[in-house]
């Protein structure tokens, strides 16, 4: 019943495209917003079929590529040396590959239509800083190294449905665009996807970020955030002999004991967090700096910015309690700001997006369920300009993401991959040709 249902969604689902025997070579159906299309046999077809297959025959050769990318190091803002490890994959499985300017690795599958484009893509970067030890363990059927799950899980998808359109010898309407983009992570402020949707968004119909493990859920809503630097200076001295001159440090852990108490709330659900402090050059010297880095996130724009106001308010308390304390104001004060490191937009997608329909066809066909969700990932982008994007999981089952404990479990992952698979086809639709 599982998979009648999930043909009469494919049939209900005006975007998808279907391959008929009787039509001439490279033909297909069109596109239309205003009628369904009159046909099951989407997911039926021997084309499509053998891609889904070309998953569980496979299994070992993509543990495998997930875990020599993930070993691969990609700090923020070095993403360069995993790039070119998937640039000579995707060239491999016959697409036209090229780096952009940002460092994105761009792989084009032609389509019948070439005016429109549908964007499949996974982030290169992580989160740890260069050094971090990356070679990935396996223990029983789990899999651990940092980026294991966040994104190795992604990265290897994106390349395995390449390889399985490129060996079912599928050809589709839209022109695909297989991408592993810079940026994703922390300070790198979704510079990748700001670069292709700058450069594609005349063409672009829809987005499909694959970004970690699972198949539970499926991200429509984008959360906006903003990552911010709290800055204090001052003359800086010796612990003994400067005694009693203001202290950046202190200073900031005045200002910070303020922005902690402030209240968030529940509805709409507002969180900050205090990501990084820095400062100081030894323990006997009064520093002559100290930095800390603040994510707040929300899903409402105002709470963004009385947290943003919050902030610069509590370091402004922060500097005048540290300079009234002060035995020794003779030798300078203390300065203070606040920068604006990367703000993330927010934004939704219409619950009659052809995507989404594409992704519950997709859900339905594989007898998979997932939940709405609201998150930041590269969909963020899209969706606060108004076009079509969702973000989900690459299948099988992750943990301790951004953590030296991270895991990843590929048990089931075939399910995802499919999952994906159909949801991308399902938007980009399929041409038909003869004698392949």
């Amino acid at each position: 019943m599982m998979r009648k249902r999930a043909l009469q969604l494919f049939v209900n689902c005006a975007v998808v495209s279907v391959i008929l025997p009787s039509m001439p070579a490279r033909s297909a159906i069109p596109f239309s917003s205003g009628r369904a299309v009159h046909s099951a046999q989407f997911a039926q077809n021997p084309q499509t079929q053998a891609a889904l297959a070309w998953f569980k025959s496979h299994l070992a050769w993509i543990n495998d590529e997930q875990a020599r990318l993930t070993e691969i190091p990609a700090p923020p803002f070095a993403e360069g040396q995993r790039a070119q490890a998937v640039k000579v994959l995707l060239a491999a499985f016959g697409l036209e590959v090229h780096l952009d300017k940002a460092g994105n690795v761009i792989g084009e599958l032609r389509g019948t239509n070439e005016r429109e484009v549908v964007l499949i893509a996974a982030h290169l970067d992580t989160v740890f800083p260069a050094g971090t030890d990356v070679r990935v363990r396996r223990e029983k059927d789990r899999m651990y190294a940092p980026g294991i799950s966040d994104n190795g899980t992604g990265l290897v998808s994106l390349v395995a449905i390449a390889r399985a359109l490129h060996e079912a010898r599928i050809k589709p309407q839209r022109t695909i665009l297989f991408v592993a983009d810079v940026g994703e992570e922390g300070e790198g402020n979704l510079r990748g996807m700001r670069a292709l949707v700058e450069t594609y968004r005349d063409r672009l119909k829809a987005v499909v970020v694959l970004d970690g493990s699972g198949t539970d859920h499926v991200t429509t809503k984008a959360l906006a955030s903003r990552r911010m630097e709290a800055v204090i200076t001052g003359p800086g001295g010796h612990s003994w002999s400067d005694f009693g001159i203001p202290n950046p440090i202190n200073a900031l852990v005045r200002g910070s004991v303020r922005f902690l108490n402030t209240r968030v709330p529940a509805t709409p659900r507002t969180t900050f967090n205090l990501g990084q402090v820095e400062g100081g050059t030894s323990v006997n010297s009064i520093p002559h700096e100290a930095r800390l880095k603040v994510d707040v996130r929300s899903e409402s724009e105002d709470e963004l910015l009385r947290l943003e106001n919050a902030l610069r308010e509590c370091m402004a308390a922060g500097v005048r309690d540290e300079m009234e304390s002060a035995r020794d104001r003779s030798k300078g004060k203390l300065e203070w700001k606040v920068e604006i490191l990367g703000s993330r937009p927010g934004g939704e997608l219409a619950g009659d997006s052809p995507l989404l329909a594409a992704l519950r066809a997709a859900d339905d066909y594989v007898s998979n369920a997932s939940r709405i969700e609201r998150a930041s990932t590269d969909a963020n982008i899209p969706l606060s300009l108004g076009i079509d994007a969702i973000a989900i999981g690459a299948g099988g089952n992750g943990g301790g993401a951004h953590s030296l404990q991270e895991w990843y479990e590929p048990a089931g992952r075939e399910l995802g991959l499919q999952r994906a698979l159909l949801t991308t086809l399902g938007v980009s639709g399929i041409a038909n040709e003869k004698g392949k």
